[in-house]
């Protein structure tokens, strides 16, 4: 079983992984981003949507929104967070290496680094192209990671995040000359320690504007933030949008 399977993961640490700040980011990036924008009526993807994060926002905005994640856990928060708001949104457990829907989508969205779950790199490109080929002519697929170019500058640091009664502490470790990343939590709570690795693919620019060619698309953009700041030295993270032509 790979990590991103163990929903016992996501419950035991979502406090670290959707704290209450991201949903209000999430909320002001959709309202000002360029890469977010969205007309009344246009068809939204959410791949690996979680609690709903970006799709309360979108859905906001008159997007109708689709959410597919394969953790049944996120996807009872995703319903509790659009009922919590007022919004309607279809949800579906699937695995994103396999979930195609023909032409049917004007953007697919994969954000806060969920892309690279998987060692195969076959895997990985599997979900490109599923993406594109879920996306109507003209459509656009945003994958939002850290790259590498900016994960080096500062892996190997490590952080402690404090949450409700305790720690957790959190050090990166790059494998296989570069190409992958294993992520070491360990949550300390009084006497209670838990511990998790989470694994993922590193990509550069240049190798994930590769990756969206091969699957496919056109008119490939690399960018540093979500304001279409240039992906260079200055860049918080990676950011590609590649269009279906």
């Amino acid at each position: 079983m790979g990590w991103y399977e163990d929903d016992d993961l996501w419950v035991s640490f979502a406090e670290v992984m959707f704290p209450p700040r991201r949903a209000v980011e999430a909320e002001q990036l959709v309202a000002t981003s360029p890469l977010f924008e969205v007309a009344p009526g246009d068809r939204v993807l959410d791949l690996a949507c979680g609690p709903a994060t970006h799709l309360v926002p979108l859905a906001r905005r008159g997007a109708v929104v689709t959410g597919v994640d394969l953790s049944e856990a996120m996807l009872a928060r995703a319903r509790e967070a659009c009922e919590e708001a007022g919004v309607q949104a279809r949800l579906v457990r699937a695995d994103m290496r396999e979930h195609v829907e023909p032409a049917t989508y004007d953007l697919v969205i994969n954000v806060y680094t969920s892309f690279g779950y998987f060692t195969d790199p076959g895997e990985n490109l599997a979900v490109l192209r599923n993406a594109h080929a879920s996306l109507a002519p003209g459509g656009r697929l945003l994958v939002d990671v850290m790259g590498k170019e900016v994960f080096a500058g500062w892996v190997g640091r490590p952080q402690a995040v404090d949450v409700a009664g305790g720690t957790v502490f959190m050090r990166d470790t790059v494998l296989d000359d570069w190409t992958r990343v294993r992520s070491d939590w360990t949550w300390v709570r009084g006497d209670e320690v838990r511990r998790t690795s989470l694994f993922s693919t590193l990509y550069s620019a240049a190798e994930l504007r590769g990756l969206f060619e091969a699957a496919g698309f056109g008119e490939v953009e690399c960018f540093g933030d979500f304001d279409c700041s240039p992906y260079d030295n200055r860049a918080r993270r990676l950011i590609v949008r590649g269009t279906r032509a």
